[in-house]
């Protein structure tokens, strides 16, 4: 179950009139489930495997699904789409379907999951899938099933498969995801990525070879989404990635931070590359709110720099999409107009903007739960991004929300987004006449 449905109502009626925002989403909520790809092609050859998303979906789909009589349903959801799974997962149960339960949100809260699931599965789905298998077929499954009780229980990226890409019907996509990484060092107090599942971990060069020779097998020229939280950490790595994807007839996209604008050969190989955009955390523009939000406050230190970087990376006709979370214990009423200042005043080509999000199984989490600051014990479906899922510190629930919905407003408005295209050709432009004068 992927996409997001916005709680707030009023934030929800605004978004529908925000090209920015909306593009955005539709994109989030047609990405295929990777992790439940990559299972499939973990399953032994014995089983048949059968691939669903059911984002929007109809009870003539759930009967679909009942009618295949199917032994064993994996099933994976955000967080905020999570009680709906629960009440999938009942009813699936109820007709005498095996349901297993994984992913984020599972892993964070396998207590809660156990009420609605068979099987739970924390951690790596890799290194479980084909015990809990088998264990079906010798009527010895277990109720749990856990990668995180050992530490040196982890899996080497060296083992990986090639998802199930061929499961898909590549006509109802725009782009497809691999994963080079897993998890990200940094360690930030509010992220809910992959770290909650596993240790940073870098893929061999030549099993995402196999991954891009697969999907390029079935899409001439497909457009990719790294499902990595940070790609470029280990930049030696890094640029051996880069030299691969040049290879390809493709676009893509993924998720780091402003380190790469420190390193010129990296940054000339990500332009070869095709690379359509970098996403990068800046956080905030509060330097206070960056002081202890990673283990080395390496963010905290980098805060000087971002002016700087965003034009070092974009003066390679590199696109970066610039991240900004609102809400933190040092924001204020100043931070929204500041906020909205850098933006402008930034060369960034996108921008994103979201609440502050305090995600099961995150620090963030777990200080919020200590203060008695969250709003309730399940407040699952406000995980959205969007909407605000505890009690902040300089605002009310309702003050927090409209200030976001106020800058959403100037931020996404038809006026600022053409501003930030505009400023992006022009740095191509210029790009260009410096290939043109060999000065690049």
């Amino acid at each position: 179950m992927s996409g997001v449905r916005v709680y707030n109502k009023r934030l929800l009626d605004l978004g529908l009139t925000l090209p920015g925002f909306v593009e955005r989403s539709k994109v989030i909520a047609s990405l295929p489930s990777l992790g439940l790809l990559t299972l499939a092609a973990h399953t032994p050859a014995n089983w048949e495997v059968i691939y669903k998303e059911l984002d929007i979906y109809s009870e003539a789909d759930i009967q679909e699904i009942i009618d295949e009589e199917p032994d064993l349903i994996a099933l994976s959801s955000l967080t905020a789409r999570i009680n709906e799974a629960y009440k999938l997962c009942d009813l699936f149960r109820k007709k005498g379907i095996t349901i297993a339960l994984g992913g984020l949100h599972t892993t964070a809260m396998p207590q809660e999951a156990e009420n609605h699931a068979d099987i739970v599965i924390q951690g790596e789905g890799e290194l479980i899938w084909e015990a809990l298998l088998s264990g079906f077929e010798n009527s010895n499954l277990k109720p749990h099933y856990s990668s995180l009780a050992n530490s040196d229980f982890s899996f080497h990226l060296k083992h990986c498969k090639v998802p199930r890409y061929d499961l898909l019907d590549i006509s109802n996509y725009n782009r497809l995801t691999i994963q080079t990484t897993r998890g990200c060092p940094l360690h930030c107090s509010f992220c809910a990525a992959s770290r909650i599942i596993s240790k940073y971990k870098k893929k061999p060069i030549h099993l995402i070879e196999k991954e891009l020779n697969k999907i390029h097998e079935i899409w001439d020229r497909p457009f990719i989404e790294l499902a990595d939280d940070n790609t470029f950490i280990d930049k030696k790595w890094s640029k051996e990635l880069l030299v691969l994807f040049s290879q390809y007839k493709m676009k893509w996209f993924t998720e780091t931070d402003l380190s790469i604008a420190y390193d010129d050969e990296l940054l000339e190989l990500l332009a070869k590359s095709n690379c359509a955009q970098v996403l990068i955390g800046f956080e905030t523009t509060n330097k206070a709110s960056l002081n202890g939000m990673d283990r080395a406050n390496w963010k905290y230190k980098q805060f000087e720099q971002y002016q700087e970087a965003i034009d070092k990376i974009q003066s390679y006709g590199i696109s970066v999409n610039g991240c900004f979370i609102l809400g933190f214990d040092t924001d204020t009423e100043e931070t929204f107009a500041a906020t909205e200042q850098f933006i402008v005043n930034s060369n960034l080509s996108e921008v994103q903007i979201t609440l502050l999000t305090a995600f099961p199984g995150t620090d963030l989490y777990e200080q919020l739960k200590k203060e008695n600051r969250l709003l309730k014990d399940n407040y699952w479906d406000k995980c959205t991004l969007f909407d605000v899922n505890f009690i902040p510190k300089n605002f009310t629930v309702n003050q927090l929300e409209t200030q976001f919905e106020q800058l959403m407003q100037k931020v996404y408005s038809n006026e600022l987004v053409a501003e930030r295209k505009k400023k992006f050709k022009r740095t191509l432009l210029n790009k260009r006449k410096r290939n043109t004068h060999g000065t690049l």
